[in-house]
């Protein structure tokens, strides 16, 4: 069984600097919920670089792996693959300019 879903935000930030959080492994332990273990190849999100990362819920601390697969730095898009956590889970985030002081973020 498949489940779809396209979540979106708005984001009061310019488009490259919500980018920039998104491409630079380096910044993730600021905004997402997990730790980042390592990353392979380091440097800027390219394709196959894999970003280790661990989670601390209540209970139980989860491994996971986050791929890239493709990055398109003209229209700020960027493919994952997520395994860990029991799932699988490959998504597009895209950054689109409102803007000069925002952006709309979305993914599925």
């Amino acid at each position: 069984m498949s489940f779809t879903v396209c979540p979106a935000a708005v984001i009061a930030a310019p488009v490259e600097s919500v980018w920039e959080l998104l491409t630079d492994p380096t910044l993730r332990d600021e905004w997402w919920d997990a730790r980042t273990a390592r990353v392979v190849p380091e440097g800027k999100a390219s394709p196959g670089q894999v970003i280790y990362l661990r989670t601390f819920p209540l209970v139980r601390k989860w491994d996971a792996t986050l791929t890239v697969e493709r990055v398109d730095t003209d229209k700020h898009q960027i493919q994952w693959q997520l395994r860990g956590f029991g799932v699988s889970n490959q998504q597009t985030t895209t950054c689109t300019a409102i803007d000069a002081s925002s952006c709309r973020v979305q993914y599925g």
